[in-house]
């Protein structure tokens, strides 16, 4: 195990969970931390639930969030093919092998039957398990059946009265008894391997040393080590990584609860650095507590020895103030460049570059842009009585409205010193109450109680736009 190899085998049957990317990150780290190679391997045996465009889709969200892999689909490598469905030759062959040895066997059993040995064994309040009905059947026999056309499929000859022990990373040793284990289901009818097959075969004929999963797969690991041992194969380091939890911390982060695929955060608007960032943090920590992380900084730090053994709460709170934090870390050209795709269509672009120095701290996603900037070239609407607030009566309003767009009418200088100037002089010079004042300005300019800095807004909306909208506040008044 000299040379670290790690890998994500995820299936094209929908979009990636931000859990499962999570989990890519970790084994991508710990093999770049190594000197090793991370693997992507395609797993699409299960042909009914995939999707069209399920493996480009995976390749694609991995790449968007600014991952890569050393080896697999596109890529190739020394032990590809890297898809599943193009290494049934391979899954046959391996097979054989345990048939051969004594370690599997054909099964005959219709569908109809096993329903009906299930329904026997639930009324029986037994735990329903295959009932070995044709695993004493003889290799002669079963080749026989099969060159006749029976249909069958190949189940592993789980041995009885054994205690099955594996090291998980992160929980020690978990032991489980062979006699709670099914004789599992290897090859299905249709020629196809099962998970448990597959990914045993793979992962062995692709020497991954570590593997890091969800903790899901806990109650899968004893059948893969039975599969191990039964090929006389070395047995590879297992995590096995806590689920997320929903924001509230109550249940498995689940589609039921919001939108949890790993494409649909950043079509929000959040940041693949920022949710890299973010996926670091959950369950683990660096050793100075430091909680905004580099990719860089994480591989070099990262053990999964370290990962907290128990599920954490998806904070979204959490998730916002990193995201905020990583927006205002980018240059001006970076900002815009990233955050093109959420300007809506009618956003006048010669204001792009004014505007986005005058939000870029208010972001908390990408996404905000509109909202935070409607009012720079759409409709305003408010309530009257916002005008009026904390002033002294309707008429001191009227007459600052007045004074103000007769002040303005006036100015040849619309840059942000004059405007700041003029608009400050008057209101000294007047003696209006400065917070009612220049809220009742700004609600009057931008129909809002808060925006970016009221003089640079004043200056980009420009002064046709200024002045006709003080005028409306005017009428609204009269």
């Amino acid at each position: 195990m000299n040379n670290i190899r790690t890998r994500m085998a995820p299936s094209p049957t929908g979009e990636m969970h931000v859990g499962s990317l999570a989990t890519l990150l970790k084994n991508y780290a710990f093999a770049k931390k190594n000197g090793g190679q991370f693997i992507l391997r395609i797993e699409d045996t299960d042909k009914e639930r995939e999707v069209e465009g399920g493996v480009q889709a995976i390749q694609e969200i991995v790449r968007r969030y600014g991952l890569d892999w050393d080896e697999g689909p596109g890529k190739g490598g020394e032990y590809g093919p890297y898809i599943q469905s193009e290494r049934l030759d391979i899954y046959k062959r391996e097979v054989q092998t345990l048939i051969d040895n004594d370690k599997a066997y054909y099964c005959f059993c219709s569908k109809e039957r096993l329903a009906e040995v299930k329904e026997q064994q639930m009324a029986s309040k037994q735990p329903p398990h295959y009932d070995r009905h044709c695993r004493n059947i003889s290799v002669d026999e079963a080749k026989k059946r099969v060159a006749a056309g029976e249909d069958y499929v190949i189940r592993l000859k789980v041995p009885a009265d054994q205690e099955i022990t594996f090291t998980d990373l992160l929980r020690g040793e978990i032991t489980f008894h062979s006699n709670l284990i099914d004789d599992q289901v290897l090859l299905k009818s249709d020629g196809y391997p099962t998970y448990h097959l597959a990914v045993v075969i793979d992962d062995y004929l692709m020497k991954i040393t570590h593997i890091m999963r969800g903790e899901e797969w806990i109650s899968s690991t004893p059948k893969h080590v039975l599969l191990y041992q039964a090929f006389g194969w070395p047995v590879p380091v297992f995590a096995h990584i806590p689920v997320f939890l929903n924001p509230d911390g109550k249940g498995k982060m689940s589609k039921r609860k919001g939108m949890v695929s790993a494409a649909s955060f950043l079509d929000r608007g959040y940041l693949p650095e920022a949710m890299l960032n973010f996926f670091m943090i959950l369950g683990w920590a660096k050793k100075d507590q430091e909680e905004v992380i580099s990719l860089e900084e994480y591989i070099n730090e990262f053990d999964p020895s370290d990962l907290s053994s128990n599920s954490v709460a998806f904070d979204i709170k959490k998730l916002d103030w990193l995201n905020g934090v990583y927006i205002r870390k980018l240059s001006p050209e970076q900002l815009k460049e990233k955050i093109t795709p959420f300007i809506a269509a009618d956003f006048p672009a010669d204001k792009i570059e004014q505007v986005l120095p005058l939000i870029q701290e208010r972001l908390v996603t990408l996404a905000d842009f509109n909202l935070l900037t409607k009012f720079f070239y759409g409709e305003i609407n408010y309530e009257t009585d916002l005008l009026l607030k904390k002033a002294d009566s309707k008429e001191i309003v009227i007459q600052e409205l007045n004074e103000t767009i007769t002040l303005l009418e006036s100015l040849s200088d619309w840059s942000l010193t004059s405007l700041e100037e003029a608009i400050r002089g008057l209101q000294e010079k007047k003696d209006w109450h400065r917070g009612q004042f220049f809220m009742m300005l700004r609600i009057a300019v931008t129909g809002e109680k808060a925006t970016p800095p009221l003089f640079e807004t004043i200056m980009v909306l420009g002064k046709d736009l200024v002045l006709a909208r003080l005028k409306t506040a005017l009428d609204k008044l009269a």
